[in-house]
Formats: structure tokens, sequence, C-alpha cells
């Protein structure tokens, strides 16, 4: 593995578990200092013995919690150059037709609020660099922002919101002068531990794999490692004039029609 990232300090947000966890993984072993977040310390507390990484208790819908995070980082290690806004829901979404307000607000505090929070806080932070303002930002949105799915609500909007977030972070940033890059990835999906369980609780699990792997035209699903592969380039000096952009890695799900 590289040290690509040697030096450099990154936050990733809902860390615990998922791509999450394995962009803390990926990004601590190719050399950076990972401070991650969520609310699951029993997970967050393996992952920190695996990695040498950081956690760090928070919620990223809670606007008055940032400025103390951010301090945090900033007092204890000097510079924020990577963030990724990965916290996510879909708990109380639904229909059109279904959707409560409470579910609704839910899934919009989490994907959109708390990604916007991120994503100001971190333009903020990197500000701060002794070298001035420079770093990376890259936001988790979905393959859904292309393709809306009709049971999923809010989770379809917020992720397609939060492309367009990303866009105007990075023109914004481009037009202060800052060297702060912000980026979109938009995987397809991705065979988490979530996935698996739900795979291995369906009345015929090998049906349920198949129809999980067959949406994509390579005909299978993502693993976690592909993700956060595609992260650690984005966060890394290789990728340094490559702002505003929205990354598809969906084994070209929404590429085209399948056919018959």
């Amino acid at each position: 593995m590289s040290k690509r990232l040697a030096g450099k300090v990154a936050l990733i947000t809902g860390g615990t578990s998922g791509i999450g966890a394995g962009a803390v993984r990926r990004l601590a072993a190719e050399g950076a200092l990972v401070v991650f977040t969520g609310s699951n310390a029993a997970a967050a507390e393996a992952l920190c013995a695996d990695t040498g990484a950081r956690f760090l208790t928070h919620r990223v819908q809670e606007a008055e919690a940032w400025p103390a995070l951010i301090d945090t980082i900033l007092t204890d290690h000097g510079r924020l150059d990577i963030a990724f806004a990965n916290a996510g829901v879909e708990a109380g979404d639904n229909s059109v037709e279904d959707i409560t307000i409470d579910g609704w607000n839910n899934v919009l505090g989490v994907n959109q609020t708390g990604v916007m929070l991120t994503v100001q806080h971190a333009i903020r932070a990197m500000k701060r660099n002794p070298e001035g303002p420079v770093g990376s930002i890259i936001i988790n949105s979905s393959m859904n922002a292309h393709r809306a799915m009709g049971n999923f609500l809010a989770y379809s909007v917020t992720k397609a919101a939060v492309v367009a977030l990303a866009k105007s972070a990075a023109v914004h940033c481009g037009n202060r002068g800052y060297q702060i890059r912000v980026n979109a990835i938009l995987p397809g999906v991705v065979e988490t531990a979530m996935i698996s369980n739900l795979i291995a609780q369906a009345p015929d699990p090998a049906a349920a794999r198949a129809s999980y792997e067959g949406m994509a035209p390579l005909k299978r699903m993502a693993n976690v490692e592909e993700i956060a592969g595609l992260v650690a380039y984005l966060a890394s000096d290789e990728a340094a004039f490559i702002s505003g952009s929205e990354y598809v890695i969906d084994g070209a799900t929404t590429a085209g029609m399948m056919g018959v």
C-alpha cells in the first residue's frame, strides 16, 4: 500500500460501519491520520484498535456541535486536509404518498443538512491550515441521485441534492482562490455488512443475491474496498485538478438500458 496520504489529517463522518469504516481503513493504510465520527462506540473501539484512527462521538445534523469538533481536530492535530462526508440514513423514508414529516425531516437532517454542515466546517477548517486554504472534500452520494427510487423519496432527493452541493461548493472555493477541492462519489449497490445480512435473512438468499448482483451489467456488487479506493484517490494530490465532479461507481448500472 502506498503512503500517498502521509502527513495528511482526515475527517470521516459516519465512519463506524460500511463505506465509512472502509474509508477509515484505507485512508489510515495510506498514511493519513484519521478522525472519524458516529454514535456506535463499540464498533469504533475495534476500528481504532485495528487502524490507529481516532473516534469522536458526533451527530452531523447538529449545527451547534460542529465548532467543538473542528476545534478539537485543529488543536490536537494542527490541520485538516481531507473530509469525507459519508454519514447517511434511510430510517423513516417511504414513498411520496406515505412518508411522514418526521421521516422526511430525519433523512434530510442527516443526508442533506449534515452534509452541508460537514462541507461548510471542513472549508472553514482548511482555511486555517498553516500554508493556507488547501484540502479535499468528498461527498458520498449515490447512483440514486440519477435513478430515483419510488419507495425511498427522501433518500433519493437528498442524494441528488448533495451532488449539486458539491458542485456549488467547488465553484465557491475556486472563486475565492482556495485550493480546496469538492467532489461527489455516487456508488451503486455495495456489499456492506448490512446488505450481506439482508441477503442472509431473505426467504431465498440465493435469489436475493442474484437480484442485487443483477442490477449492474458487471453482474456483481461493489465491495467496500473499491469505494474506499476512489475516496483515497480523490483525497490525494494525484487528483489535484479534480473539483466539482461526480464519480459514478456502479458497474454501469446507470449508464444505459440493459437490453433484452
